[in-house]
């Protein structure tokens, strides 16, 4: 195991207006790797907070107060990503499926409702039907159901799929790189015919700006980059294992999990949150999930409560106020919350 540099126990968080809140940053040693997470005060039933791919804890900060008003707020950086441990040669469901189980039975110790997002969705639904004991409810935030199973994955909806090969051959070396080099060649289809993309005079700046931060703190997360968005990027970029992301590309992450089967299993309630999606022919699927697949875990799992909300993949960071609200509606349908602390 590889041990991240980045890993540290600080028993505080670093936002002042979270540490007023009640919140402390930990490290949990599961025997096989150490989780990074938050945790709030406890004023309700809990709640585990898994974000998407490159993504860590802080990607929550804009909900982790308000929500705390309701829950014991979890949020939970997975192996590979932010201050928990780097296992290169061992990203999968199921591996993470399991940390997922020795977290919960470890430091939650009890029943627990799981809102997940992208990546972090399809591990809400792995803990729903593996772990049903503990799991009262689950809230797949914009997850790729279906659409991150192979082949279609790579094959027609490779869209994100050639986001992460791209991510591998770019700045896969984590000896060896320049993580400004992300965004050289990166596109952003906005319509059929347009894209996005980032200006090369950018990417140059960001990289003078990475090469000084770097040269002045070494081994520490990048704080560097604007608007907040790109410097979050940037921060969990810096902590992100590319090998998880290779996983997905040469096709060892796919164990543990058949999407289907898992919907078929899980017994507890589920709100889908969907995000915005567009289909593209030289892209295939711009988004996370179109109709047809929500359709399809209705299907499977009638149980779900389905709602649309207009907005990024990352419902939670961009319309903040409409994921509280959805998932405190959701809370009040769920009758083991007032018997899950």
């Amino acid at each position: 195991m590889y041990t991240n540099p980045y890993q540290y126990l600080s028993g505080r968080v670093e936002d002042r207006k979270l540490q007023k809140a009640g919140f402390k940053e930990c490290l949990y040693d599961t025997g096989q790797v150490k989780l990074n997470y938050i945790v709030g005060p406890d004023k309700g039933p809990n709640l585990l907070l898994i974000p998407a791919q490159m993504g860590t804890w802080e990607s929550y900060s804009k909900v982790l107060i308000p929500l705390s008003q309701q829950f014991k707020v979890y949020a939970i950086d997975i192996r590979g990503h932010g201050k928990s441990s780097w296992t290169p040669g061992d990203y999968s469901w199921a591996a993470i499926g399991e940390d997922m189980r020795s977290f919960i039975e470890g430091v939650i110790q009890n029943k627990v409702l799981i809102s997940g997002n992208s990546s972090g969705g399809l591990v809400a639904i792995w803990c729903a039907a593996n772990l049903s004991q503990y799991v009262i409810g689950i809230v797949v935030e914009d997850a790729p159901v279906f659409s991150a199973e192979l082949p279609r994955f790579r094959d027609r909806d490779r869209f994100v799929y050639n986001g992460l090969k791209h991510l591998v051959d770019n700045i896969g070396d984590v000896n060896h790189r320049d993580l400004a080099d992300y965004f050289s060649g990166l596109e952003m289809p906005v319509s059929e015919n347009r894209i996005k993309k980032m200006p090369a005079w950018m990417i140059q700046l960001l990289s003078r700006q990475i090469k000084k931060f770097q040269a002045a703190h070494p081994n520490q997360p990048l704080e560097v980059g604007f608007p907040a968005t790109l410097r979050l990027l940037l921060k969990s970029l810096s902590m992100f294992d590319p090998d998880f992301a290779r996983a997905f590309v040469d096709g060892r992450f796919y164990q543990g999990l058949d999407h289907a089967q898992a919907l078929r299993a899980i017994t507890c309630p589920i709100l889908l949150l969907h995000a915005n999606w567009k289909r593209y022919e030289k892209y295939g699927l711009v988004g996370a999930l179109d109709d047809q697949d929500a359709k399809h875990i209705m299907k499977l799992a009638p149980q779900t409560i389905y709602k649309k909300i207009p907005a990024n993949h990352v419902i939670h960071a961009f319309k903040p106020h409409a994921y509280i609200e959805a998932l405190l509606d959701f809370k009040k349908t769920i009758p083991l919350c007032s018997d899950s602390k």
